[in-house]
C-alpha cells in the first residue's frame, strides 16, 4: 500500500505537482504508508533535483519522446498499471486541465472514487478532501467510502514543503507501443513572457469597467510591474476585448492566487466562482455599490485608469 502523486510536467517540472507532492506527504504520513511518485515525459534530467526534501521514497520515470506532451491514450494506461501494481489507496495529481482529464480517466479505469479541483485532501482513517461546490459557496468535506481514492488539487491551494535535501529513488519504467487516436503534429506556444493564469500567484483581472480593449495595456503594465497573469471577466470577453483563454470565472478558469486584482470587475456570482478562494483581493471600481467590495479585502473606489498606473509607478519604485 502506497501514496501516488502524479508530477505534472509541461517540457519541467510544475509547481503544481509539487504542491501536489506536498500534500500527498502529509497524506502518507497520516497513513502510515510510502509516497511514490509518478512522471511521465521526455525525460527527467534535472528535474529530480527539483523533488529533494518532498519526502518521496521512489519516482518512477516512464521517459520516451513520445510522452513530451500529454496524451491520453498513452497517459492513462501507465498511470493504471503503475497505480494497480504497487497498490496505491490515494492518487493525487493536480487540478490543472491535463491533470483532471488524467486523474478522471485512470479512476473510471480502475473504479476509483474521485474528487476534482479540491482545495485541501488528508488521512482521517480514510481519505478525506475538501472541494467548492455551488459557485464556491459551500465547501463540502468528501468523505472515500472506498479506496483507491483519486484527489485533484486545485494550484496554489498549497504550499511546498520541503525538509532536508534528501532525493527519492528513480525508478525506470518500460514504455510499451500504445495504440494512439490522436497524434501531436504540433505544438504552438504564446511566447509573448505572459504567466499562466491558472498557476499564477498574482492575478489582474479586468472587467467591462476598463471602457474598451485599447485600455488592456494599462492592467498589463501593471502585470508587468508584478509578474502577475492578465485574466478577464466573461462581460469582457463576450465583448470580443480579449481572448477566451483570459476568462475566470465559472465558464472560464478557476484561479487561486495569493493576490488577485480585480479592476472594473462588478463581481456577479459566476465570476466570483472562479477566484472565490484568492488569498487576498483588492477591488478598483468607479461604482461604490459593486459586489465586488463586499468579498475584497481592500476596495479603492475611483477610475481605474487613474489609480492602476499609480499602483504600477508605485510597486517599480519599492523594487
Amino acid at each position: 500500500m502506497s501514496v501516488l502523486v502524479i508530477l505534472e510536467q509541461r517540457g519541467e517540472l510544475k509547481a503544481c505537482g509539487l504542491e501536489a507532492a506536498s500534500a500527498a506527504k502529509r497524506v502518507a504520513e497520516a497513513a502510515g504508508m510510502p509516497l511514490n511518485a509518478l512522471y511521465m515525459g521526455k525525460s527527467l534530467d534535472d528535474g529530480l533535483y527539483a523533488l529533494a526534501g518532498l519526502g518521496i521514497d521512489t519516482v518512477y520515470a516512464c521517459e520516451h519522446p513520445e510522452l513530451r506532451y500529454y496524451s491520453n491514450d498513452r497517459y492513462v494506461p501507465l498511470l493504471c498499471e503503475l497505480a494497480t501494481e504497487i497498490g496505491a489507496k490515494a492518487i493525487i495529481g493536480s487540478a490543472s486541465a491535463l491533470g483532471k482529464e488524467l486523474c478522471a480517466s485512470a479512476a473510471a479505469r480502475i473504479h476509483a472514487e474521485l474528487a476534482q479541483d479540491a482545495i485541501s485532501v488528508r488521512w482521517d482513517g480514510t481519505l478525506r478532501a475538501e472541494k467548492p461546490i455551488f459557485a464556491g459557496k459551500v465547501i463540502s468535506d468528501v468523505v472515500f467510502t472506498s479506496l483507491p481514492g483519486v484527489v485533484t488539487l486545485r494550484p496554489n491551494v498549497g504550499v511546498i514543503e520541503r525538509a532536508g535535501d534528501a532525493l527519492p529513488q528513480v525508478a525506470k519504467r518500460d514504455v510499451p507501443p500504445a495504440s494512439v487516436r490522436a497524434v501531436i503534429e504540433e505544438v504552438v506556444e504564446n511566447v509573448s513572457g505572459t504567466v499562466e493564469l491558472t498557476e499564477a500567484k498574482i492575478v489582474v483581472t479586468g472587467g467591462r469597467g476598463i471602457g474598451g480593449p485599447e485600455n488592456w495595456p494599462v492592467l498589463q503594465d501593471l502585470c508587468d510591474a508584478l509578474g502577475a497573469a492578465l485574466g478577464a471577466s466573461r462581460a469582457a470577453v463576450d465583448a470580443g476585448w480579449i481572448e477566451a483563454s483570459h476568462q475566470v470565472g465559472q465558464t472560464g478558469k478557476v484561479v487561486c492566487p495569493d493576490l488577485y486584482i480585480a479592476c472594473g470587475v462588478s463581481g456577479a456570482i459566476q465570476h466570483l466562482a472562479g477566484m472565490r478562494t484568492s488569498k487576498i483581493v483588492v477591488a478598483i471600481n468607479n461604482d461604490p455599490e459593486a459586489p465586488i467590495f463586499k468579498l475584497c479585502d481592500y476596495g479603492i473606489v475611483g477610475d481605474l485608469l487613474e489609480v492602476v498606473p499609480m499602483f504600477a509607478e508605485e510597486i517599480r519604485k519599492g523594487r
